[in-house]
């Protein structure tokens, strides 16, 4: 693995699995599907993949823990904008872990440093903690990792800025995730549930009501980081203006 003066990341196809947590006949298999871009193709014609391949992909296997079939999987990725930088990709992922169940996973120091490509030193370990990325065990050398968050929470690693201002971030953003999840959670039951009109019986109406919300699951995702950036981005806009 190398990381480029520009911060460019250069994997092979082993490189990525191992980062990915998956096979590289798992990779192989994606990239006949379209599912994955083609790497760069670099000296002797190795294969070369970057920060969005790896993002792709912990996007893909998380679709797939959700019960995504492959078919969906390239519905859903065929509607992102083909623009998208890694940091895009895993905030999308952030969001998709959210509509299912927690599901730590229990690993070693050693594979927790072998999934973010990176030695980490305890206060990395601290700073994950606090960020809920993983938990602390009775033994010093192994951790409960959230799977969903890990990626992006090593990323948070390099930002600069500090552990109380991330942890600041979170709680802003759960809190206003939380308040459109309530408020679409409404939606969905007004649309299905409490229809005047609606006589089907309670289980087809239930029924009706999670089929709807896995299909506006993308919808609502895309809208989500969409609104998200072009707000981030008129905020920064007014407070540069007003700096300068």
């Amino acid at each position: 693995m190398t990381e480029q003066a520009t911060g460019e990341l250069s994997l092979t196809v082993g490189e990525l699995a191992a980062r990915a947590g998956v096979t590289v006949r798992t990779i192989r298999f994606y990239g006949t599907r379209g599912l994955l871009p083609p790497p760069a193709i670099g000296p002797r014609r190795v294969g070369h993949y970057g920060h969005e391949h790896l993002a792709r992909l912990a996007l893909i296997e998380e679709l797939r823990h959700q019960g995504m079939t492959l078919a969906a999987i390239e519905r859903y990725l065929e509607r992102l904008p083909p623009d998208m930088t890694a940091h895009d990709l895993a905030i999308h992922r952030a969001l998709v872990a959210g509509w299912v169940p927690n599901s730590a996973e229990e690993t070693s120091r050693t594979q927790l440093e072998r999934r973010v490509g990176r030695a980490l030193s305890e206060q990395d370990l601290d700073r994950l903690t606090a960020m809920s990325v993983l938990v602390r065990t009775g033994d010093p050398g192994v951790f409960r990792v959230d799977p969903g968050l890990l990626h992006l929470g090593a990323q948070l690693l390099d930002v600069p800025a500090s552990l109380d201002a991330i942890l600041a971030a979170r709680a802003v953003m759960l809190e206003h995730t939380r308040s459109a999840a309530r408020e679409l959670s409404r939606l969905f039951r007004e649309e299905v549930w409490d229809r005047p009109d609606a006589s089907e019986p309670a289980p087809d109406r239930l029924a009706r009501t999670k089929t709807l919300s896995a299909h506006m699951q993308p919808l609502v995702l895309q809208a989500l980081v969409t609104a998200f950036q072009r707000s981030m981005q008129e905020e920064l806009r007014a407070w540069l203006t007003e700096e300068e």
